[in-house]
């Protein structure tokens, strides 16, 4: 019998809320230009405000899910894959946005909302004429998911179990990505996990070493993550170190393509051309997208990574984290359907 999902991802549930500014908006609301500065629900809830003003009303602005595994379920979902996204928000305004915007990509999303606890984790996204994304993150109730938030027959109903690193943060969402781990071994469910950045393999480097060697089937990371990983200066003897491993690593360098490895295979696979590159917020998501993809539909290995190539092409030619276009008729023009 076929499982219900390709995929069931487990991940920090985040509201986008995205607005255009001008650079005046920028210093009158203390915003440092270009980068993502981490906030308190008090600034949160200040910038929420100046934006729905400076937009005249809330309808104004773009408020989207995201969140690093979320937007990868939505990359799947544009492909014509079929996931659930396992993730905690609280039972407010916030949270009914983020519930509602899974469910028009659609992506399953039935953890219950959080009753008591910290608001609807949130990123105020200020947009300048020059395309510059200031991001203002509030991480609230995204960092209180909890074990008992895990439905185990939804991860049990998937062919893989897909995990943000950015989770072993929290000792409460580490415990969660542990029972889904359990939960999907026991299925017989594949287990994939990103490493996120490399800060956060810094943070966690044991613990993650062992996933790898003890419950990983599948490993996503960039080629700095990957170094971070190993301790290795040198890209080859990264690829060693996952050859000698033998699970599917799926390792990205930005123009130069991805790498493929598989036990003794490592397969090359050449970026997607990009006309120009606008915002590189999202690649990585949407690489995991297209990739998870193939695997659930038996895809070559050299496949899946042209599908996370294209996903990852579609999503930096534009601002925003989340597909614009199909992926489902970009990969069909492709061939790769």
């Amino acid at each position: 019998m076929p499982q219900k999902y390709d995929v069931a991802g487990l991940g920090n549930a985040i509201v986008d809320v995205i607005a255009a500014v001008d650079d005046r908006f920028l210093l009158t609301h203390k915003i440092a230009k270009g980068v993502m500065t981490l906030i308190d629900e008090f600034r949160a809830q200040e910038l929420h405000k100046a934006l729905a003003d400076r937009q005249q009303s809330l309808s104004a602005m773009h408020e989207i899910a995201g969140g690093s595994a979320a937007n990868t379920m939505a990359g799947l979902a544009s492909l014509g894959g079929r996931g659930v996204f396992i993730g905690k928000v609280y039972d407010d305004r916030l949270g009914a946005v983020f519930g509602k915007s899974m469910a028009a990509t659609g992506v399953d999303f039935t953890t219950a909302r959080a009753q008591a606890g910290s608001p609807t984790a949130s990123c105020m996204i200020a947009v300048t004429p020059d395309g510059q994304r200031s991001m203002n993150t509030y991480l609230g109730a995204c960092r209180e998911l909890l074990s008992h938030d895990v439905n185990e027959a939804e991860v049990a109903a998937a062919q893989i179990l897909y995990i943000e690193g950015y989770l072993w943060d929290e000792e409460g969402a580490k415990d969660a990505s542990r029972k889904a781990i359990a939960a999907a071994k026991a299925a017989g469910t594949r287990v994939a996990l990103s490493l996120s950045d490399s800060f956060c393999v810094g943070r966690f480097r044991d613990e993650f070493l062992d996933l790898l060697h003890t419950k990983l089937d599948i490993l996503f990371a960039n080629e700095d993550e990957a170094k971070a990983l190993f301790e290795e200066e040198e890209f080859d003897r990264v690829v060693e170190r996952l050859q000698k491993w033998g699970g599917i690593a799926a390792i990205t360098r930005s123009a130069k393509g991805c790498v493929i490895i598989h036990g003794a295979s490592v397969a090359p696979v050449p970026a997607a051309p990009v006309a120009q590159v606008l915002d590189t917020t999202g690649a990585g998501d949407q690489f995991a997208a297209g990739f998870l993809y193939g695997l659930t539909r038996s895809k070559s290995l050299t496949d899946c990574g042209r599908l996370g190539a294209l996903a990852a092409a579609e999503v930096i030619a534009h601002y925003g984290a989340r597909p614009e276009t199909s992926l489902k008729e970009l990969a069909a023009k492709a061939g790769l359907l």
